[in-house]
């Protein structure tokens, strides 16, 4: 009986370590995605796909809204995210689509919901109860219309929208009627791409203006401290530099005004396991601290497959908007549960948010219980989204196993899936994932540390945080049952620390800036023997270095995305799975 016992509190202490309400979150956001709903869409295979996100904070509840995925989603601490179905067309004419880069915006204690359209056919949806799905038309056809469409109320009660999708043509804004939503005056051009000067800006995976001009997109406004910042994605969804810039003006609409577009993007993410920053919208905690969601990319079965992260983002003491995503796909703390939040990075240190928790298996050693083709075992620990590891079925029992080289601390792992032989169209709301991970101090005996064995939930990155860290060298993820395709893994991301040394301060930052093009530059630095990875800030003020890259094996870098007419200053760190390094003397580059 004594034994018995012991058996049954243990489970209970186990269990309690596996259930507790979790401080942290990682990127990519995981919520139930749905599959791409065009089977044209499909040339390379059937896949998750969602862009264009916008979250409002309504009666201090977070709703999140993306494109394509027949309805939305809600939550009280951005870490549980509940699905609720909802298709936003005409009553009468369900042959066209859902939601496209949706608009989202706060009239009053109403919620105003729509969607791109070139034409007057979108109804224009309201709700004072969206939890609930109660929903009624406000417009039954808004009439004006408009594509990448968002809201914006100002502090007077006035409304506004803006919207465009171009290479051609400005986004624009306008001031709307808000009670009959019809427009009061016409557009007013807002901001034009001047890749000419901003040379992230320029369109392609290499900022090179290949084949097409870059595309101006997903319009947000924010306003803060009686300015008004005006956000858009640039160059293109399918690159790894889709950002978002900012503009600031005196007013919501800027037409013939004095306008100060910042140097470099607000939220920017070209390096890391999941890539992009850009078509989003900042709201605002409940805490009272900014956020900023915006589309990442994957690209590989098509160009619109992409998915959602979540930055901390603000405004410093001279009114700089900045998006921190150092670490951008890293463990952060959820709002409310960061010990020092609000801090928008270089200036002071690592960023609030982030946990400190760093990655312990790029590139380590991976077995696995079967490989199709050339979908190899250590495609799931390359930090690559795009590349993965699938095994030869979906049967349960397939596993993979990574070694972390020595035994470590473990305080959370990530499980992002792929979508190998995907079968599935359109929005799916009864799938699931199911499996157990299992950790070991010799790869001989395994216990286990999550088992998920009867989840009913459908978690394609699956992110789990541990309460109480373990100590161990191995972790094996063992599948139960996947909701389609076969068992394969972008990414089986272990967190915490390797129990070892920091890397050492990288010497030698040479940055070498074009002679003939100011927006670029050949950057490159003496390799650091026991680091892995790089992250590189930059700014065009030594105390404001907010954007980074971070850069994988390499001790080089082509640097595109500089502003012609400005002086530039940049520091770098190396990492490893024990830390960060001391950055290097900040370095001025005219």
């Amino acid at each position: 009986m004594n034994l018995k016992r012991s058996l049954i509190v243990m489970a209970l202490v186990l269990s309690s370590w596996f259930t507790h309400a979790q401080r942290t979150y990682c990127n990519p956001v995981n919520i139930d995605y749905g599959y791409t709903p065009h089977p044209s869409f499909t040339e390379w295979g059937r896949h998750r796909a969602t862009a264009d996100p916008v979250i409002v904070n309504y009666k201090g509840e977070y709703y999140l809204f993306s494109t394509n995925q027949w309805g939305y989603w809600w939550s009280n601490d951005m870490s549980k995210w509940n699905f609720v179905s909802k298709s936003f067309l005409r009553p009468w004419n369900k042959t066209l689509d859902d939601l496209c880069a949706p608009a989202v915006g706060i009239i009053g204690d109403t919620m105003v919901v729509f969607g791109s359209t070139y034409t007057s056919t979108f109804t224009l949806w309201g709700s004072t109860d969206p939890k609930g799905n109660k929903w009624f038309p406000l417009v039954d056809s808004f009439e004006i219309g408009g594509w990448d469409p968002a809201f914006f109320t100002d502090d007077d009660g006035r409304f506004y929208m803006y919207n465009g999708s171009s290479n051609n043509y400005p986004v624009y804004g306008v001031e709307l009627d808000r009670k009959t939503f019809k427009p009061i005056g016409t557009r007013m051009p807002m901001y034009l791409l001047q890749d000419w000067r901003y040379g992230w800006q320029r369109f392609g995976e290499y900022m090179d203006n290949t084949f097409l001009d870059p595309f101006i997109e997903g319009a947000w406004m924010t306003k803060h401290n009686g300015k008004y910042y005006f956000q858009y994605g640039a160059p293109g969804t399918e690159f790894s530099g889709y950002a978002d810039g900012v503009v600031v003006g005196s007013k919501p609409l800027f037409d013939g005004i004095e306008i100060t577009p910042q140097s470099d993007p607000m939220s920017y993410k070209p390096g890391g396991f999941s890539r992009g920053a850009g078509h989003g919208a900042t709201f605002m905690d409940n805490t009272n601290n900014y956020w900023h969601i915006s589309t990442s990319i994957v690209c590989v079965k098509n160009t619109w497959e992409r998915r959602m992260g979540i930055w901390p983002t603000g405004f410093d003491k001279d009114d700089i908007m900045w998006c921190n995503t150092v670490f951008g796909d890293y463990p952060h703390y959820l709002p409310g549960k960061s010990p020092n939040p609000g801090q928008p990075g270089y200036s002071a240190g690592p960023s609030g948010y982030f946990t400190g928790w760093m990655l312990l298996n790029y590139k380590k050693p991976v077995t696995t219980s079967s490989t199709l083709g050339s979908f190899y075992a250590n495609n799931a620990v390359d930090e690559s989204i795009k590349t993965y590891w699938s095994a030869a079925t979906a049967n349960k029992g397939e596993w993979i196993q990574t070694d972390l080289g020595n035994i470590s601390v473990v305080n959370a792992v990530q499980i992002n899936y792929a979508d190998q032989d995907a079968e599935f169209i359109g929005k799916q709301t009864t799938i699931y994932h199911q499996y157990k991970l299992y950790y070991s101090l010799d790869g001989k005996k395994w216990i286990v540390l999550v088992d998920k064995s009867n989840n009913k939930t459908d978690v394609p990155h699956d992110y789990v945080e541990l309460d109480k860290p373990v100590q161990a060298r191995y972790i094996k993820l063992e599948n139960i049952h996947i909701p389609t395709g076969k068992f394969a893994i972008s990414g089986l991301r272990v967190f915490g620390n390797g129990n070892g040394a920091k890397p050492a301060a990288v010497k030698n930052l040479i940055v070498l800036r074009t002679e003939k093009d100011k927006r670029s530059a050949y950057i490159k630095w003496a390799p650091v023997d026991n680091a892995f990875a790089y992250n590189l800030y930059y700014g065009t003020d030594p105390d404001k270095l907010y954007s980074c890259i971070m850069i994988h094996d390499f001790n080089e870098y082509w640097f595109k995305a500089m502003d012609r007419n400005k002086t530039y200053y940049f520091t770098i760190e190396a990492i490893n799975e024990n830390g960060v390094s001391e950055k290097t003397e900040t370095r001025k580059v005219e």
